[in-house]
């Protein structure tokens, strides 16, 4: 047995061997025709910069689109992320049609509301939420009418990452004096045509006197509506400036942490349905909207649609990738004396099946890396304005381009290759 041992050791080091040589062979092959294609590239510049046009209009519009997409998304995701993403609202809500039938009226109250905050160990904080749409404040001689009216507590600044930056917001003894105090939203500021002095001012809110105690900061406009276009009361106070919304009253509940939002909805939708004297089977008559739930919904949205959209522009590829196909079979036919050249001294089939998909492969590639940089100055420029939205490129995108654009090649180069690849020696030296 011990004979064999050198002749074991010397097999197993010439199978390795045998795969080095291998494979530095096929790379120094595969970089001879990588040089064989730019050479031709470059001798005929004009042709290769209009052939691969189509790659570079389709790269360009790829990277753009997706840049575009995913920076509004990311714009408007965050936006609602800096709501909150922690809080639930829960609204009275009646089922409509045949699942709804036998429910009666239905209300949501003051002493559900404090039934919840008793008895669901999953909420964090919580407060009503009374709201009127058509407010109207008055200071002096000017006026401000439909003004969103807010009924809440101290903890709503919290909840919804709602702060004051002049002034305070209410706190609990104003809540439980239904204290006639109110806080200001910037848009309201500007309707009263006052600026930061009027905290300590008296303001009529619906010919009810009211304090100025501060002023929202400012938050913008999120789907069309004015975030600062509001005032904040006490909730006890909003309950005695609107007492027809008693048996109506919102709430919001916050988590102390995302992990635990489901378990702090199931505790709240337990404790309503007893209270509503709710059967099995019978719907809620109450719903519950989660903040973390439309995040999802955005970037889900987001995701979907530059999906669409990537997958409309790559249509360009295609026009791109035929354009590269005839230019190629062009070649093929212009080159057919080379071929037969290349065969009579013992080329074979899948060397110059290679050699003119390579050629396809670079063209392509090339394509894509000038589309690539267009992408980036086009993002770059447009980020460049002022009220743009930040703008970045995704790098799976760039991958996504390349791959698309190098794929082209492989698809679209395959059949002038493989029509070289087939030609008969003696009529291909033949050809004129």
């Amino acid at each position: 047995m011990i004979r064999w041992i050198p002749s074991f050791a010397r097999w197993s080091l010439r199978v390795p061997m045998r795969l080095v040589r291998w494979c530095f062979g096929s790379i120094g092959r595969q970089a001879q025709n990588v040089s064989t294609a730019l050479v031709q590239i470059w001798a005929n510049k004009g042709r290769s910069i209009l052939t691969t046009l189509g790659i570079i209009i389709a790269v360009t519009s790829i990277i753009t689109v997706i840049s575009f997409v995913q920076g509004f998304g990311n714009y408007i995701t965050g936006m609602v992320s800096g709501y909150g993403t922690k809080f639930m609202v829960v609204r009275p809500d009646y089922p409509r049609g045949f699942r709804g039938a036998g429910l009666g009226r239905v209300t949501l109250d003051m002493p559900d509301i404090d039934a919840v905050r008793t008895e669901c160990s999953k909420i964090h904080r919580m407060t009503p939420f009374i709201y009127t749409h058509n407010g109207e404040v008055t200071f002096g001689r000017e006026k401000a009418d439909d003004i969103p009216v807010r009924g809440v507590t101290e903890h709503y600044q919290t909840i919804r990452n709602f702060f004051v930056d002049a002034g305070r917001f209410f706190g609990p003894i104003d809540v439980a004096n239904g204290a006639n105090v109110v806080v200001l939203g910037r848009t309201v500021l500007e309707r009263l045509q006052c600026d930061d002095s009027i905290v300590g001012e008296h303001v009529y809110l619906d010919n009810e006197r009211f304090l100025v105690v501060g002023l929202l900061e400012k938050k913008g406009s999120l789907f069309g509506e004015d975030q600062d276009e509001t005032v904040m009361i006490p909730y006890t106070t909003a309950l005695n400036l609107y007492p027809e919304r008693r048996d109506a009253v919102f709430f919001l509940a916050e988590a102390a942490n995302e992990d635990e939002i489901d378990a702090a909805a199931a505790q709240i939708t337990r404790v309503l349905r007893r209270r509503h004297g709710l059967q099995p089977g019978q719907p809620n008559d109450f719903h519950i909207d989660r903040q973390d739930q439309a995040v999802r919904d955005f970037k889900q949205v987001r995701d979907v649609a530059g999906g669409i959209l990537a997958g409309i522009v790559s249509i360009s590829l295609l026009v791109g990738g035929i354009g590269i196909m005839n230019v190629m079979l062009v070649s093929v036919t212009e080159r057919t004396r080379e071929i037969g050249l290349r065969k009579s001294v013992g080329g074979r089939r899948r060397d110059i099946m290679l050699q003119f998909l390579t050629e396809a492969v670079v063209l392509c590639t090339l394509g894509g890396i000038v589309g690539l940089v267009l992408g980036y100055g086009i993002t770059y420029v447009a980020s460049l304005h002022p009220q743009m939205v930040e703008i970045t490129v995704p790098l799976w995108s760039v991958g996504l381009a390349l791959g698309f654009s190098a794929g082209a090649g492989i698809v679209f180069g395959i059949i002038p290759a493989f029509k070289a690849a087939i030609l008969h020696p003696i009529d291909a030296l033949r050809h004129e």
